[in-house]
């Protein structure tokens, strides 16, 4: 069985990048599909990014692309969120998860801690 803590949250200027880890346990890692889910103030959890279980396939949500990077370290055990030129809008709580499908939004595990992103001047 997977579980999953992520990491590396804070606070961040306009414009500013932050990456963001997802530490999982268990052997089968890698044959899941992973996901960026997060949840800002007053707002239902929104998906963010996935990526393939070999990480060759990435898939993201309109308001983030271009300027943020899903990737996975299989050997690891690891998933990163790379976030450039991030917005006040960007900030949110976000969490990692398993996918049942790439094209999918349909989380597997139960949902952690998360990390907390905050983009202010």
């Amino acid at each position: 069985q997977v579980q999953l803590v992520e990491s590396g949250g804070g606070l961040v200027q306009p414009g500013g990048s932050l990456r963001l880890s997802c530490a999982a346990s268990g052997r089968t890692f890698s044959a899941y599909v992973m996901a960026w889910f997060r949840q800002a103030p007053g707002k239902e959890r929104e998906f963010v990014a996935a990526v393939s279980g070999s990480g060759s396939t990435t898939r993201y949500t309109d308001s983030v692309r271009g300027r943020f990077t899903i990737s996975r370290n299989n050997a690891e055990n690891t998933m990163y969120l790379q976030m450039n030129s991030l917005k006040p809008e960007d900030t949110a709580v976000y969490y990692c998860n398993a996918l049942r499908l790439f094209g999918g939004t349909t989380p597997l595990l139960s949902w952690g801690q998360g990390a907390q992103v905050t983009v202010s001047s």
